[in-house]
This record gives structure tokens, sequence and C-alpha cells, in this order.
């Protein structure tokens, strides 16, 4: 029963033990057949209907719907939808909560040959506006309780139904429109509610091939209970609800925005959850509510993706969960669905901040491409391409960007090449680690960066909840890095705990130049940060491990503006670390040359560099000075420096040149 399958890609040892584990306990377990790909969604959840009627299919905390009464709702539905449009393919929008009518509403669309277009109701109502124009939709399938949104989307009354009023007189019986597996089946938008959202073409084949390889790789049973966390217009949230659906299990929906957090565990617990799907921001959060009390015996799958996850989450995954539960870290898009898959049970040693994304899965071939095109060799950075014949259809309504990112394979064949704008690693077993955004890579000094690097090494800080970073551009023209953090801890960290942090961990020219804490990140409404919305860093000075101490002398007062401007923050204390400030080399060398055309002298960067403070670099130029003119007052003024009391800098670390004096 734990033997993988002769059409598995390859697995090393380990992962093929971790996955040799990774069944329900019953053992109930059934292949889901290549061969079962080859019809539509509604054939293969009628035939689960026939064999499990009066089995839970999805429940919530308004509604047990068993199979049999989910497929009667689904057929409601469907009719209702022929009446007003007849047979044909076309868009048909759901705007409904996170609930069971939503599942109805899907099965339904999809019985009447309709390709369905889930909308959130959580978004703005520009957003809305947006994506049901842009869908084309021929009709609105809501409830009670958005039907007046609803009514403002749609053009006149027979664009809509209100699946709370269906027609009693509605035939429940089966539909039994004939389906090719290629009829298209739904537009899942990619992008949140702006302009530049994407609708992504799917059909009935590929999400089954899909589903094929979650079956197969999960051991989803009959017994089996699939959280649905994710809002329906994600592609994650349709996997969730036909790998349960077209296997005979159960899918439990639970909306954390109304629910709450702190509630999750004991739903999970209350309602026996086998598999859960979300993503690693979310997971963090959630075992953030949990205490080493709280125990989950039935759980045995935590799937994380959609974001890079961690090894501090595989940390939190073996101190929390049990010995019987595995960890699933997943990568895919809206376009491919997953493609690389790698499981962690508690033995399982991370190296490094990621968490690798896995393995192959099958008929999804990953290839890494330079720039040019050409692919990378091993252990090296290049844009993650997948190649496979069950790709998206394309982009809806956009034929030069499916023809731009979707390329037919240069070997000919059914297959295509999508290029996902994802940077890899491969390892030589064909391990792959994914290491951040196209896009997010940027040259800084000449040192070209990924920032996803950066962040997972905030992440992994235990006084980090949330982390971005961004490059901006500064005053002097020059891009830097800028790092937003929301803190877990309080007090909250300052800058020079966190540089000093990240110095163990990243080479210096990926240390961010500046740190804003904020209470929490811009989210789009797909949940990603908004990184447009982000702050720009202000000139305040930021929070240091040490107090600001004004300058005291003339010589000081100039150092300290010079630096203040060359940082491009309001001021700067004496004994502030320039680094800490957020310098680096190249700011230095152009602070020392600031320095040397005011004091008409040379600081050398070696002594910049082992005191980089504005009252140690005072001594220097004054000792350097009173030596060189002679002048009784600088060296009145260096002996009034000597002497300052030890209150002056009280509860403050030596610096660097006090042990020379």
């Amino acid at each position: 029963m734990g033997e993988i399958t002769k059409d598995t890609p390859y697995l090393p040892p380990e992962q093929q033990a971790i996955r040799a584990k990774c069944f329900h306990p019953s053992g109930s377990f059934v292949e889901f057949d290549k061969e079962e790909v080859e019809q539509s969604i509604p054939d293969r959840f009628e035939q689960m209907v026939r064999r499990y009627p009066e089995r839970i299919a999805v429940k919530t905390k308004n509604y047990t719907l068993t199979y049999a009464e989910l497929n009667r709702m689904a057929n409601r539905v469907a009719r209702a939808i022929l009446a007003r449009r007849g047979e044909g393919g076309e868009p048909i929008a759901l705007l409904l909560e996170h609930d069971a009518p939503m599942v109805a509403a899907i099965l339904g669309t999809l019985k009447a040959g309709k390709i369905f277009v889930p909308l959130d109701p959580s978004y703005p109502q520009a957003g809305l506006n947006y994506l049901f124009e842009d869908s084309q939709a021929a009709l609105i399938v809501t409830d009670n309780k958005n039907l007046l949104v609803a009514e403002g989307l749609a053009r006149s009354v027979r664009q809509l139904i209100n699946i709370d009023e269906l027609d009693s007189s509605l035939s429940d019986e089966n539909i039994g429109l004939p389906l090719s597996p290629d009829t298209l089946a739904y537009i899942l938008y990619t992008s949140g509610s702006t302009a530049q959202a994407k609708g992504v073409l799917q059909n009935h084949r590929n999400t089954l091939h899909t589903i094929m390889n979650y079956t197969n790789a999960f051991r989803v049973c009959v017994y089996d209970r699939l959280t649905l966390l994710h809002s329906c217009n994600f592609s994650v949230a349709i996997i969730d609800v036909f790998c349960a659906l077209l296997n005979g299990a159960a899918v439990y929906p639970f909306n954390v925005r109304a629910e709450g957090m702190d509630h999750l565990t004991d739903w999970l617990v209350h309602e026996e959850i086998t598999i859960y799907n979300w993503n690693p921001a979310a997971f963090r959060s959630f075992v953030g509510t949990l205490t080493m009390k709280d125990e989950l015996p039935k759980l045995r799958l935590v799937v994380l993706g959609s974001e890079p996850v961690i090894s501090r989450d595989a940390e939190l995954y073996k101190k929390y969960f049990s010995p019987q539960c595995i960890l699933v870290n997943r990568l895919g898009s809206t376009e491919t669905t997953n493609f690389r898959l790698y499981f962690i049970d508690r033995d399982a040693q991370i190296n490094g901040t990621i968490v690798p994304v896995g393995y192959a899965v099958e008929d999804m071939e990953v290839l890494l491409l330079d720039g040019g095109g050409e692919r990378v060799g091993f252990n090296e950075v290049g844009e993650i391409a997948v190649k496979s014949r069950d790709l998206a259809v394309g982009y809806w309504r956009n034929p030069a960007l499916t023809r731009a990112v979707f390329l037919p394979d240069p070997m000919g064949g059914n297959q295509r090449i999508y290029l996902t704008g994802d940077l890899g690693r491969m390892r030589p077993d064909g391990c792959l680690t994914h290491v951040g955004r196209k896009d997010f890579q940027v040259k800084i000094r000449g040192y070209r960066i990924e920032l996803g690097e950066i962040e997972a090494a905030l992440l992994n800080l235990y006084v980090v909840k949330q982390a971005v970073v961004v490059a901006r551009g500064n005053e002097a023209g020059d891009d830097c890095l800028t790092a937003y953090v929301v803190p877990s801890v309080n007090p909250r960290p300052t800058m020079s705990a966190l540089r000093r942090a990240l110095a163990k961990r990243l080479p210096d020219y990926m240390i961010p130049a500046a740190f804003v804490v904020v209470d929490s990140l811009p989210l789009l409404p797909n949940g990603k940060v908004d990184r447009r919305a982000l702050p720009a860093p202000g000139r305040t000075r930021p929070e240091l491990e040490v107090p600001f101490v004004s300058p005291r002398t003339p010589i000081e007062e100039a150092l300290a503006g010079i630096w203040a401007e060359a940082l491009g923050i309001d001021q700067v204390g004496v004994v502030d670390n320039f680094f800490d400030l957020g310098g680096h080399s190249l700011l230095a060398g152009r602070v020392i040359s600031r320095m040397r055309d005011t004091f008409q002298m040379d600081v050398p960067i070696q002594s910049f560099l082992e005191a980089p403070t504005v009252a140690d670099i005072a001594l220097v130029i004054t000792r350097c000075l009173a030596r060189e003119l002679e002048d009784d007052e600088l060296a009145h003024t260096l002996a009034y420096i000597e002497s300052l009391p030890d209150e002056t800098t009280e509860g403050l670390p030596a610096r660097q040149g006090d042990s020379k004096r």
C-alpha cells in the first residue's frame, strides 16, 4: 500500500519513506487512474454520488449536505441557469458567501456546460465591476446577503439568479448533458481588484489531471475531511473542493475573516479535519494561537503554499503537531496548479532558511532558464518554466499575453512551456528550491539580490511575525533595500538588533538599509502584500539600541549634519553607529569625501569602519587638527571631550575608540 507507483517521477529514498506514511488510518485509498482524466468534472462527481449518496459532502455551520443532497441542489442551479441561458459555454459569475451554496453553484454551473467565474464579496466595488465586465458574464448567481451588490453589477433582472430563492418546481434530477473533457470549466482572476488582473482559463481535463496528482500524492480517501480556508476565487480553493468531492471525501468551508483565528483550533478538532491547506503567513498566525496542550489528533496533512515556506515553519510544525502528521510544501500557480511537492516528517532535516519545494509531479516537467531562454546548470538560479500538456488553456480575452508566456514546445508535440516569472535553483537530485519572483530580483551596488531570501531570513527570526523587502530609490538616486517588519514581540525589536541578527545569516550587501516596523502589512484582496501601498521610509532617526545623544562640540555638530544628509534622516546622535543607521561601505566613502572637503584632512576608511560613530570620528579629527595646527583651543576642546563624565553615555556600550585613549 505504501509503495510509489511506477508512473511517479523520481523520488529519493527519504521522500519515498515519508510519502509511504501518507495514508489515512483507515487504509482505504484508491488510486486515481490516468484514464479517469478523460471525462468531465460532473461525470466524476456523479460517480461519487452513486457510490456514497449518504456520506457528508460539504459541511459548514449553516449546512450539512450529503452527496445526494448536494447533487440535488447543484442540479436545480444547473436547470435555473439553462432556463435563462440555454445550452452553450459562456461565463457565469458566482457572487456568494464562503459556504455550501457556493460549492453547489460551482457544480451546477459545470453541469449546465457553462464556465464559472467566482467573485469574492469582500472585494471592493470597483474591483467587482472590473472582474464582472472583463469576464463578460452572462448571468450572476448570488444569494440574499449579496443581492444588492449583484443588482449593482447586473444590467437587467434577467441576469440574476438568487440561489436562496430557486423556483421550487425545478427538477433536481441529473441533467445528463454530454460534456467533452476539453469543455471550458472556469476563469480565475489572479491579482486582486486591479485593472491588471488576468483571467486564467481552464478546462475539465486539466482540472481532473490536477486532482489526479493531488489524490495520488496525498492518498485522499473517502474518510478524509479537507479544509476550505481560501476564498473560492483562488485555484487552491477549487482544488480543495474537487479533491474532496471527486474522491468521496468531505470539504469543510471555514470563513476565517468572519469566524476568527481563535476559533480555528476548536473547529479543526470538533470536525476531525484530516487535511489542512493554507498559506504560510496564515499558518504562522494560526500556530501563534496554539498552546502545547492543544492536540489535533486527526490531522494527518498540513499543506502549505502560495508563499515561500521557511525553516521556522517546519520547526513550528514539529513543535505543535503530532508525529503522525506530515507537512507538505507545494509550488504552483493558477496557470499550472501544483507542479512540485516536498514532504516533511518529524525527523526531516532542513538545511538553510528556505524549505525546498521539492520534486516533480506526474506530467509536469520543470526547466530553469536564463535571460536568453537557455537552461541553467544545477545549483544556478534561473526562471522556473513548466513544460506540460496540462497547463491552463490561456488568458481570457488576452491572446497576446497568452502567446507571450505560454510557449510552444520547441521539440514539437502537444506540450507547451509556461514561464512562471518565479526564480528557482535545482539540486542534482532534481529537488527544486524557490528563491523568489523574477520581478523581485534587484541589483544593489552591483550585487544581484533575490528579495525573497532576505524575507526568509527575517521571517526565521522569532521576533518577526511578517516581513517584506523592497528596493527603493533614495535622495541620491541609489537603490536601497527597505525591510517592512511586523513584530511578534513587545517591546519591538530595534533596527540595531535586526541588523545584527541578519548579519549572522546574510552578507552585508543583503542587509536592508532601512527597517520600517509596522503594525500590519497592506494586503491585496488575494491576501498577498500590496507592495505599492507600503509607506516610504520617513526621515526620522530609526529606533536603535542606544539613546539619542546630541552633538557637544562644533566638530561633532558638523559631522552629524554630514551624516544626516548622506543617510537621508533628520538627525544623527553622536554615539549612533553609521551602519545601524542604514549606511554601507559605498556611502561611507561619500561621507569621508565630504569630511575631507569640510575639514581639509583625510580620515582613513579603516578608522571609519573600526569606529563608525560621530563621537569617535570627531576625536580622530580633533586630535589630528590639534596636532597639526598646534591650536590651543582645539587642544582644550580635545581635553574637554576626553574628560566628559561617564553619565554622558550612561548605559551605552563603550565606543571602540575609548580603549585607545
